[in-house]
C-alpha cells in the first residue's frame, strides 16, 4: 500500500514529531511505501513577515493544493493521512484530495479541530472549553489564548472559523483518529459521529532492555518545557526537594519564561532522542508528566513502562487510563505543586516501590502498546476510511 503523510511541522522538535515518524517507521517495517508531503514552521519561525503570510496560509493556502495536485498525479497513494495543517498547508489540501477520490484518516494527537490552539488550556493555565459553545473561536481572541498574542490570536482563531464553517476537514475526513476513549467522547460531543472516530493509542517506540532492573537515582521531566506542560510545578519540586536531583530533557518553548532563581539541583539537558533519551529514562528513578491540559497521548509515559519507570502524572485527559494510580505510578491533581513534591518524595525514598511499579509498567505496554497491536489497529482504520469515502461530504 502506498501512503502519503501531510504534516506542517512545529518550528521546534516536538511529540507531534515524534509520533508521526513512529506511524511512517511502523507502516515502512510492514513492507508499505510512505511519502512525506511536509512543511515547517521553521520556514517563517522569527519572521514578522512570516507571522504575516501565516496569517493568511493558515486559513487558506492555494499554493499547497496546487502542489499537493502534482503529488497525487505522480505518486497515486493508496491512502493519505493528515496530521497537522497550520499553519503553512491549511485545508485547502482537501480539494484535491476529494477531486481524486482517495480515502482519508487524520490523526488529532489534540484538540485544534475544535480550540484554535489545541490545548483547551487559557492564559490563567485552566482547562478551557470556550470555544466548543456559544461564541465559538471569538473566545481565543477574547481571552487572548496564543501566547498572550493577540496577532496570533486573531490568526489561529480565523483558521479555526473557516475550517469549521466551510467545512472543509468535515468533509475531507473520512475517519478521525484520537488517542484515547477520552478523546472520542470530545469528539463525539462536538458533532463527529462514532463511526467516523478511530482510536489509536502511541506506539510503543522500540527501546531494548535494562541490563538490570536496578533503578536509577534522577527525577525526570521529558517533554516541551512549557507551563501546560507542568513544568513550573516541575521546578517547584525540585525546589522544595533540594537533596534530590532533577533534570529536564526537552526543547524550551517560546513562551517559557527560566526562573531567576533556579534550584541549583535542576538541570536542563535539552532535547534528547534515540539512545541518548533511552538512556535518561535509565538512569532515571521515577518519570513526571505534570501536564494541565487534555493530552491525547504521551509517548513519554509508554517509553517509561517499557524501560520499567514508574510515572507520577495527571489525573486528567488520557493520562488516567494509561496510569494505574498506586500499580504502575501516581496520580495527582493537576496544578498541584504541594501534590507533586509529596509525590515524588514517597516514591523517590522507596526504591523497591519504584522498581515494582516499572515491573508492572512494562507488563501493561506489552499487552496493549505493542507495535503490531498499533499496526493492526491502524490497519483497521484504514479500512474503514476505505469503507467511508464515497459517503462523507
Amino acid at each position: 500500500m502506498k501512503v502519503l503523510y501531510i504534516h506542517n511541522e512545529y518550528s521546534r522538535p516536538s511529540g507531534e514529531e515524534h509520533a508521526s515518524g513512529e506511524i511512517v517507521d511502523l507502516l515502512r517495517e510492514h513492507g508499505h511505501e510512505v511519502r512525506w508531503f511536509k512543511r515547517s514552521s521553521a520556514e517563517i519561525a522569527n519572521s514578522k513577515m512570516g507571522m504575516i503570510k501565516s496569517f493568511f496560509t493558515g486559513i487558506y493556502n492555494f499554493s499547497s493544493a496546487k502542489e499537493l495536485e502534482k503529488v497525487l498525479l505522480e505518486y497515486k497513494p493508496d491512502i493519505v493521512q493528515v496530521q497537522n495543517l497550520y499553519p503553512l498547508i491549511s485545508t485547502s489540501i482537501f480539494k484535491p484530495l476529494k477531486k481524486h477520490k482517495i480515502p482519508v484518516v487524520m490523526r488529532c494527537p489534540n484538540y485544534r479541530l475544535f480550540c484554535p490552539n489545541g490545548l483547551c488550556l487559557d492564559n490563567s493555565g485552566d482547562v478551557c472549553e470556550k470555544c466548543w459553545g456559544k461564541g465559538k473561536e471569538l473566545w481565543c481572541v477574547r481571552k487572548n489564548c496564543v501566547n498572550s498574542n493577540l496577532f496570533k490570536s486573531i490568526g489561529y482563531a480565523a483558521r479555526n472559523a473557516y475550517g469549521r464553517i466551510s467545512k472543509n476537514i468535515l468533509n475531507g475526513v473520512n475517519v478521525f483518529i484520537v488517542q484515547s476513549e477520552f478523546q472520542k467522547k470530545k469528539f463525539e460531543s462536538q458533532g463527529i459521529p462514532s463511526h467516523r472516530i478511530g482510536i489509536l493509542p502511541g506506539i510503543a517506540p522500540v527501546v531494548t532492555d535494562n541490563e538490570n532492573d536496578k533503578i536509577g537515582e534522577d527525577v525526570v521531566f521529558v517533554g516541551r518545557v512549557s507551563a501546560e506542560k507542568g513544568i513550573y510545578e516541575f521546578i517547584d519540586a525540585a525546589r522544595s526537594l533540594p537533596n534530590i536531583p532533577f533534570k529536564v530533557a526537552g526543547s524550551l518553548d517560546e513562551s517559557f519564561k527560566m526562573p531567576k532563581e533556579l534550584p541549583a539541583n535542576i538541570e536542563f539537558v535539552g532535547f534528547c532522542k534515540g539512545e541518548a533519551l533511552n538512556d535518561l529514562y535509565r538512569k532515571a528513578r521515577i518519570i513526571v508528566v505534570p501536564s494541565k491540559w487534555y493530552e491525547g497521548f504521551p509517548n513519554v509515559i509508554v517509553r517509561a513502562m517499557l524501560l520499567k519507570r514508574p510515572v507520577i502524572t495527571t489525573n486528567i485527559g488520557a493520562m488516567q487510563s494509561i496510569i494505574d494510580n498506586g500499580i504502575n505510578g501516581l496520580l495527582i491533581p493537576p496544578a498541584d505543586s504541594l501534590a507533586l513534591t509529596k509525590a515524588v518524595n514517597d516514591l523517590w525514598n522507596n526504591a523497591d516501590l519504584c522498581t515494582d511499579m516499572g515491573i508492572k509498567g512494562r507488563e501493561k505496554a506489552d499487552a496493549l502498546y505493542s507495535r503490531e497491536e498499533i499496526y493492526n489497529t491502524l490497519m483497521d482504520i484504514y479500512n474503514r476510511a476505505k469503507e467511508n469515502r464515497d459517503t462523507i461530504g
